[in-house]
């Protein structure tokens, strides 16, 4: 099963709206809850980095036997220091977007701590590729 979702930058009345219909139709397919809260916490991250930071991007969800891959693709200024931004708290958001409650620089962490694995691929100027599986069995590594 393939779930795709289009993301506007700077969009943030619909902030969560991918990430809350991912949720919904993996508990349609009867995952467990604690997968379901895991691979929507990190899609709600993923999604939020679009509308801050690009001009649009795509959410793709592609639930497998062993795990959920999700896809996060965007076009936008790309992240200059993957490794920086990776540290807790570090945040590249403007004032108006902290002002609204974003922007924490918790982002790509709680992404990381939700996925069995991640990747992310940027290009300055160009975009943003984030990939992360969450296993179904736990006990498996992706």
């Amino acid at each position: 099963m393939i779930i795709e979702f289009e993301v506007s930058g700077q969009d943030f009345k619909k902030a969560g709206e991918a990430s809350f219909e991912i949720k919904n139709r993996l508990k349609r397919l009867g995952l467990p809850p604690d997968i379901i809260r895991r691979i929507a916490t990190a899609t709600y991250e993923g999604e939020l980095n679009v509308i801050i930071y690009a001009h649009k991007g795509k959410v793709r969800v592609c639930v497998e036997d062993k795990c959920v891959d999700v896809t996060i693709d965007d076009i936008g200024p790309g992240i200059p220091n993957i490794q920086l931004a990776m540290k807790e708290g570090y945040s590249t958001a403007p004032p108006h977007v902290k002002q609204l409650g974003y922007g924490s620089g918790m982002g790509l962490p709680n992404i990381k701590k939700n996925a069995d694995w991640m990747e992310i691929r940027s290009e300055v100027n160009r975009g943003t590729n984030l990939r992360f599986k969450v296993n179904i069995n736990n006990k498996e590594k992706a």
